[in-house]
């Protein structure tokens, strides 16, 4: 996989930076799923910064990882993924959406096609052997890459939400989540110099498009806008940094073949931007598929 634009050097980290509508087709309102993240995929250059830089990282508020923020950005999330402020329920979700990833499941997509669900499975394995999905881990594995259900039919899906009924494999959900997602997103967002706001975007757009190199991946887009604008941490204008994470996010959805709705991004995320909510405030009021949300 080839990358956009390399990195220059490390970022400079500024605390005081940190915390101081487009066309659409009618969506499926089912979890996004993310995009395969190849085990044998070089580490991003912006991963090895955010090591390096990661105790003036810990040392900064923690924004969006707050629990009232993290709970408000797992709402937003949901409510393009599911139609729903609901983020809990989507514990026991399962379906084959055909966009090539398998089954997507769980709280944020995990795919049957692109290795999360695979780890998820095997560490839920670990903690809890004997659970309803223990004995798919063969066909899992074999799966893994591919949008087959060989093996996985017809009682997979029944298995998972089974399993989902396990607080054992909800705690697991969460931690994956994290681990893969949330938690490299913050931090990243952070090391670019960016609010509350930005976190939740790179977030959101790090579930929707999965850790890839390539153009339609997360770290594609993010090296897509920093050709465009400076990061805050560059000395660049926070807001039109954003505007040109957006741009490319918004871009790499229409380019695909399936699930090309982009509500998230047009009547969401950039409508707390025009408010210059970089700090993500509550109330926020959204729209996502012409429908209204609220978090008071």
């Amino acid at each position: 996989m080839t990358r956009l634009v390399l990195f220059g050097a490390p970022i400079a980290i500024a605390a005081s930076i940190l915390f101081s509508r487009g066309d659409s087709e009618p969506p499926k309102l089912t979890p996004q799923a993310a995009a395969p993240a190849p085990s044998d995929q070089e580490e991003p250059e912006a991963v090895e910064q955010a090591e390096e830089h990661s105790e003036e990282i810990d040392a900064l508020p923690p924004g969006l990882a707050a629990p009232e923020m993290k709970e408000i950005a797992s709402r937003l999330v949901s409510s393009a993924d599911a139609s729903t402020l609901d983020w809990r329920s989507r514990y026991g979700a399962v379906e084959d959406l055909g966009d090539g990833n398998g089954y997507t499941a769980g709280i944020v997509g995990f795919c049957s096609g692109t290795n999360d669900m695979l780890q998820l499975v095997e560490a839920y394995t670990e903690e809890q052997p004997d659970n309803p999905l223990a004995p798919y881990l063969p066909a899992l594995r074999e799966v893994d890459g591919s949008d087959s259900h060989e093996g996985l039919d017809p009682g997979f899906t029944r298995a998972w939400r089974e399993a989902a009924e396990d607080e054992t494999f909800r705690s697991a959900q969460d931690r994956l989540r994290d681990r893969l997602y949330f938690d490299p997103a913050v931090r990243l967002a952070k090391l670019d110099g960016l609010g509350t706001l930005g976190q939740f975007v790179y977030y959101d757009a790090m579930v929707l498009h999965g850790p890839g190199l390539e153009a339609n991946g997360f770290y594609g887009i993010r090296d897509a806008a920093m050709a465009q604008a400076d990061t805050a941490a560059e000395g660049g204008d926070e807001t039109a940094y954003l505007d040109a994470f957006l741009d490319a996010g918004r871009t790499a959805i229409r380019a695909r073949t399936v699930q090309r709705d982009t509500s998230r991004i047009d009547t969401a995320q950039r409508a707390f931007l025009r408010d210059g909510n970089l700090a993500l405030r509550t109330p926020l009021v959204w729209r996502m598929y012409g429908e209204g949300f609220r978090i008071p």
